[in-house]
């Protein structure tokens, strides 16, 4: 099975080159800017109209259109994964978005990690496991403790993230691969050298 892979394109995704073809689509979340339902709306159509068998997508932080959304009327190949999941070919695909929510009077990411299932062969998530392609510019860790526990735990065969934008690439540990998405940089630009992820699995 062939997985192509891309995160963090903030409004951007109709600037994209030709993604390259494979079996399997997947938008690791923040699709959308400013977090419109116009935003969400331009990015299903977009999303929609994309070659692959499937399609795969889970909300990030800027998405707060698509926060506990329920999406009626998608095509039935398109999954969009909300602590949630969708089995294609035999594996196992389980999405869960970044949220945020006020926690101590402070902005914080809600977490609902616990509930990603054993079995899990490719596990979707906005935000990084900690200390995993999740450092930024200014050297400051972004990913979740909690959730390098339970990937640790369940060891899928692929991790699918983004959200550090500079953080982009792959890192294979305990034998699961970790990739990083994330397709601008910093200042929200495309990064034109950065290619569009392709894995085997």
């Amino acid at each position: 099975m062939k997985i192509i892979h891309i995160s963090d394109t903030h409004g951007k995704h109709r600037e994209l080159a030709p993604l390259p073809d494979g079996d399997v689509l997947v938008h690791s979340g923040d699709f959308s800017f400013a977090g419109s339902d116009n935003e969400a709306l331009d990015f299903l159509d977009w999303l929609c109209d994309q070659p692959h068998k499937h399609k795969i997508f889970v909300a990030g932080n800027h998405d707060v259109a698509m926060w506990d959304a329920n999406i009626e009327g998608l095509p039935p190949n398109v999954h969009f994964l909300s602590d949630s999941g969708v089995s294609i070919e035999g594996k196992l695909f389980y999405g869960a978005p970044m949220q945020m929510g006020m926690k101590n009077g402070k902005l914080s990411v809600v977490e609902n990690y616990d509930l990603i299932p054993e079995g899990v062969d490719v596990l979707i998530t906005h935000q990084p496991p900690m200390g995993i392609l999740d450092l930024d510019s200014a050297g400051r860790h972004f990913g979740s403790t909690k959730l390098l526990e339970k990937v640790t735990e369940l060891k899928p065969k692929l991790h699918l993230f983004g959200h550090v934008h500079n953080a982009y690439g792959t890192n294979v540990w305990k034998d699961i691969a970790f990739v990083n998405g994330s397709v601008v940089n910093d200042h929200y630009s495309l990064m034109a050298e950065r290619p569009t992820q392709v894995i085997e699995i």
